[in-house]
């Protein structure tokens, strides 16, 4: 066929990317234009690489519109849905690249809620959870060199040993499996909670269904969550996990890490951490230093 003036030119596929793209060029902050210039390039390539159909559209609106819904004071099922997808580790490593011996960093996860009770070393922050079996964790806060930091804040969270955060328990805004603790003059620190069992994601919403349809299973393994912060340290967010328990190497949320598999070991004699924070045998211990890196 002849091009004529009078003949409309079709559009093509990159020239829509680049339209879309030049629209952002009178962004004034910088970064939210490099952001916003990035997403659409990003995002059309995925749309032409699998070549979606107007019906995946719409079921991928309807699915975010779902997350969104499901998402309420003490859920976020978006948080939820960047862990299963791998998001929330690959940013947490981008922006924690710890030096040398620091200790390594891992995700947030949905279930932080801030307000837990500040309790002595040895203090139990498993008052809901009678029946698991005691694990008193014990250990120092250094810095890169070693040194002691005193009066750092533990702020720790976890599972019952059946699996359920507070939040899943029926107890509303009611605060459990929490606890503050501080270091001592030595750096030292002492927690009294339960021994964790690995347990599934909540899969009650669209995360939920994501995993069932992609045939994968929603299980984290057994650990204990530390948000450990002190005055001219960079806050250190990060878990401990047993090193004997299941799921280690196909965690769903992708956050095990081998620095931070620690040897949970059986009491069946009393000894000094047990008797400090009034726990009898049987019961379990583990040991494990933090080391901050300077802000």
């Amino acid at each position: 066929m002849t091009m004529t003036s009078d003949t409309k030119r079709v559009k093509t596929e990159d020239e829509i990317t680049d339209e879309v793209r030049q629209r952002f060029d009178v962004t004034k902050d910088a970064r939210l234009r490099t952001i916003m210039q990035s997403l659409v390039t990003h995002l059309h390539a995925f749309a032409r690489e699998v070549e979606l159909t107007e019906q995946e559209w719409i079921a991928g609106i309807e699915f975010l519109t779902a997350v969104g819904k499901k998402c309420a004071g003490n859920r976020q099922e978006f948080i939820l849905l960047s862990d299963t997808l791998g998001l929330s580790i690959l940013v947490d490593k981008i922006n924690h690249q710890v030096p040398g011996s620091a200790t390594e960093t891992t995700v947030l996860g949905p279930f932080y809620r801030p307000g837990a009770d500040p309790l002595p070393p040895g203090g139990n922050m498993a008052t809901i959870d009678p029946t698991g079996t005691p694990l008193l964790i014990s250990g120092r806060v250094t810095d890169v060199t070693g040194k002691p930091i005193a009066d750092a804040v533990l702020d720790c969270w976890q599972a019952t040993s059946e699996g359920f955060y507070d939040s899943q328990m029926g107890a509303g805004e009611e605060l459990g499996m929490r606890g503050v603790y501080r270091t001592d003059q030595e750096g030292r620190y002492l927690v009294r909670t339960t021994r964790p069992k690995w347990y599934p994601v909540p899969t009650d919403g669209p995360v939920g269904d994501m995993l069932r349809a992609t045939n994968r299973h929603p299980y984290r393994p057994g650990h204990v969550h530390f948000m450990i912060t002190a005055p001219g340290y960079q806050p250190l967010v990060t878990h401990i996990f047993d090193k004997d328990g299941e799921y280690l190497d196909s965690d769903t949320v992708f956050a095990v890490k081998d620095s931070l598999k620690v040897q949970f070991l059986e009491r069946t004699v009393q000894e000094t951490a047990g008797t400090r924070a009034g726990v009898k045998p049987p019961y379990v211990t583990a040991e494990f230093d933090f080391v901050l890196s300077r802000a």
